[in-house]
């Protein structure tokens, strides 16, 4: 049976969305590569079943490579592929418009914090 979408933005949905994967798609857009362990360290509240299982639909999706290096312990390295290298404008979109939101909940008065700008984190990883 044939899948039908109605609108463009599902089918990006249904390949990125929820919580966790925006989160890993922009920290590896940022960082380049990154191993398992430091995506506990930059993700927190993101349990490690959930982490494995994100990074495996992402791997399916073909957004990320999955390298892992012949050693002890093993250690496995994800980076975007050129295809999800391609989100890239699309996530710079998604944190700037977060920052500006949380930007307005403050001055509504309301208690957010941002703990780091998307733009101090790409900074930081290009100089």
């Amino acid at each position: 049976m044939k899948k039908v979408y109605n609108i463009g933005v599902e089918a990006t949905l249904e390949v990125i969305g929820g919580k966790w994967k925006p989160i890993i798609l922009c920290h590896l857009n940022h960082h380049g590569k990154i191993r398992t362990n430091e995506f506990r360290r930059l993700i927190p509240g993101i349990s490690q079943k959930m982490l494995t299982s994100q990074l495996r639909e992402l791997e399916q999706s073909g957004l990320i490579n999955r390298k892992v290096f012949n050693q002890v312990p093993p250690k496995v390295e994800y980076s975007l592929t050129p295809y999800g290298q391609e989100m890239d404008p699309v996530l710079n979109v998604l944190c700037t418009w977060g920052e500006k939101h949380i930007e307005k909940l403050q001055d509504k008065g309301e208690d957010v914090l941002l703990m780091q700008r998307d733009e101090d984190i790409a900074m930081m990883h290009t100089s």
